[in-house]
């Protein structure tokens, strides 16, 4: 069967763009930016992701391209005969099916709160009955069910129409109302009385503040954060490598996903930093910034309502086009491992993600006493082992498969990162691919594990 290709670049990115862009930019970015001093964790952040997220996601990409196949066959059209690579393939559609039983729930969480702002849920609400809100949805199995059900059938509706007419166009015009809608919001925030003093925070680096934090932690945040920011290691990237072009080499298309989901995580912290130094709040929160901290600073703002709505709707989008992206990775694993249709692929996916996510939803209410890895509920244990094992393992995988003898091999990796116009990846970085870029991301590996 032909494989299916991208109908233009600005699909590609834009789909690539939109699966590395996602709840961890908008709401894990400001806090963990928030407790480590603002401006200096900013500047290592893209440092970081310079000299790690790159080269690692141009590997990725250059395995999908070059077989033209998703992970596991990726993996079984470039291995030399007799070697067992390909068995990481099997771990990345294992490492896909997690991410979603939780993501899914979360992504609910997005579209529940969007509904509730344009409702009018909070209209007139007291500021400590808005945690309530946020409570109240999480001790309800029903409620909470429905959001992730409908986040669940509206993806695989997406994906069951195809690459170009289900995900590439759907995608596309998401993510321009997703770049719309935070440019719109970050001028309304810049525009807030006081709001100046929360970008200073966010951008003017200042180390004496870093240092209060501790430099050695805010690097290591800096270096995580870069390095998950992108979803590398379970293939979610490599399955749109083996669908684009080779008009344009990998190092320039993974230098604009990177700038694509770097402004989005930057504009979000030009969204919520001089919101909360206008309303006098913590940045450094944690996730309850986005459910219970930022509503309240809603709703002391003229046409709080209407800024609500339009947030959660730009947080629905940039969960919905991750949800949407590692969709079609499963989707693809079925139709070249099982020979299924695009139809029979989504519909056996459907079912297996709306029975795998349930644990997750069940894990807030009916299921609240059960906790999994060293007392973590049933959420913070999924993504424990997606964050901190499968993503930084894989990563390292795809890293050896690309650099070593034994696997693919330095010299046909670079020739595949190099076809095509555009940014080249030069030879000479080959002994820091393979003695510096191991050992860090073997660092992010070990720290996430302790």
């Amino acid at each position: 069967m032909k494989r299916e290709r991208f109908q233009s670049r600005l699909g590609f990115l834009l789909v690539s763009a939109g699966c590395a862009v996602g709840i961890g930019n908008v709401w894990k970015f400001p806090y963990v930016t928030g407790e480590n001093g603002g401006g200096v964790f900013v500047l290592f952040y893209l440092l970081f992701l310079a000299i790690m997220g790159v080269p690692v996601l141009t590997m990725e990409l250059a395995v999908g391209r070059a077989s033209r196949k998703s992970a596991v066959q990726g993996y079984q059209a470039l291995q030399k005969p007799g070697s067992k690579w390909h068995i990481h393939g099997w771990f990345c559609v294992a490492g896909c099916c997690l991410l979603m039983m939780y993501y899914t729930t979360v992504s609910g969480w997005m579209l529940g709160y969007f509904f509730k702002f344009a409702g009018g849920a909070f209209d007139g609400l007291a500021a400590g009955a808005v945690d309530g809100v946020f409570s109240a949805m999480l001790a309800d199995p029903v409620e909470m069910t429905v959001w992730m059900v409908l986040t669940v059938l509206a993806g695989f509706l997406v994906v069951s129409f195809g690459l170009q007419k289900g995900l590439e166009r759907i995608t596309k015009w998401m993510m321009l109302g997703l770049l719309t809608l935070i440019v719109v919001l970050a001028v309304h925030s810049l525009t807030l009385s006081g709001g100046m003093e929360g970008v200073k925070f966010y951008l003017l680096p200042d180390f004496q503040r870093a240092a209060e934090a501790g430099l050695g932690n805010v690097i290591t945040a800096a270096m995580n954060q870069a390095f998950f920011t992108l979803s590398l290691g379970i293939a979610a990237m490599e399955i749109f490598g083996s669908y684009m072009s080779r008009d344009n080499t990998l190092t320039s298309e993974a230098v604009r996903i990177c700038l694509l989901d770097t402004f989005v995580a930057l504009m979000a912290g030009l969204i919520i930093f001089p919101a909360c130094f206008a309303f006098d709040v913590e940045p450094g929160q944690g996730p309850a910034l986005i459910f219970m901290i930022l509503p309240k600073v809603f709703l002391n703002m003229a046409g709080g309502r209407l800024w609500g709505s339009l947030f959660f709707l730009f947080m629905t989008f940039a969960s919905f086009s991750t949800v949407i992206a590692v969709f079609e990775n499963l989707q693809a694993n079925a139709i070249d491992n099982f020979g299924w249709s695009r139809k029979k692929a989504a519909l056996a996916n459907c079912v297996f993600i709306l029975i795998a996510s349930m644990p997750c939803v069940l894990g807030y209410n009916l299921w609240s006493g059960l906790h999994l890895i060293g007392g973590r509920d049933v959420l913070d244990s999924e993504d424990f082992l997606v964050s901190n094992l499968l993503l930084p393992l894989g990563s390292l995988v795809y890293l050896l498969f690309c650099v070593s003898k034994s696997g693919w091999g330095y010299d046909r990796y670079l020739e595949e990162a190099n076809s095509g116009q555009g940014l080249k990846m030069p030879r000479w970085l080959w002994p820091y691919f393979q003695f510096v870029l191991p050992v860090l991301i073997l660092i992010i590996l070990i720290q996430g594990l302790l």
